[in-house]
């Protein structure tokens, strides 16, 4: 099997290369037609960054290695679905890695470290506001901190129906289509996932 081959060898996580969006989207674009030298291409170019990130979550490198190993399966499997208007491929990537590490992490007795700022760039980043004090600024790191962990305990297909929602702005209809999920399915998802963030968020990021 191709991808069995290309993921035999992993490159140093210190061996990090400067990653062109527009080539990664390139290469996705290609292994979505099963052309395996793009796709061992965009493995080299990504796979210790990724690694870095699962690492971080899950403090083993055992367990960061087969949540890498699993995640660029489907990556090559899934290629075909990712669409450039909605995510840059490091964020469709690193969301991969984050929902297989937390799928680990709940079939196992592992505790995550959760930090903020690499756990989830994207709440970090829509949560910042350029114009605040450094006071406000921190206060919205704490937020953003709380928040990024309460999404991470969402089941993984509600987590993903609300970040389509929020965070990438698409409308009931477009996320009930983009998840191929009848729409009274994705309204009655994303209020049930709002509730449970509403009780996380009110225990200040517990659960």
């Amino acid at each position: 099997m191709v991808i069995s081959v290309i993921l035999i060898s992993r490159q140093a996580v210190s061996d990090v290369p400067n990653l062109d969006p527009q080539q990664l989207r390139s290469w996705l674009n290609r292994a979505a037609q099963h052309d395996a030298v793009a796709f061992r291409s965009l493995y080299d170019a990504t796979s210790a960054k990724l690694f870095g990130f699962a690492l971080r979550i899950l403090g083993k490198r055992e367990l960061a290695e087969e949540v890498l190993q699993e995640s660029f399966v489907a990556i090559w499997h899934n290629a075909g679905t990712y669409q450039s208007h909605l995510a840059a491929p490091m964020t469709w990537m690193t969301t991969i890695v984050r929902n297989k590490a937390f799928d680990l992490l709940r079939r196992s007795d592992v505790a995550a470290e959760i930090d903020g700022d690499p756990f989830d760039a994207a709440i970090m980043d829509a949560l910042h506001d350029p114009a605040a004090t450094p006071i406000e600024a921190l206060e919205l790191s704490r937020d953003a901190t709380a928040l990024a962990y309460c999404m991470s305990v969402l089941e993984g297909a509600h987590r993903q129906v609300l970040g389509l929602a929020f965070f990438h702005d698409l409308s009931h209809s477009e996320v009930a289509q983009q998840m191929a999920l009848p729409i009274g399915t994705v309204k009655t998802w994303i209020r049930r996932s709002l509730d449970k963030l509403k009780t996380c968020l009110a225990k200040g990021g517990r659960t």
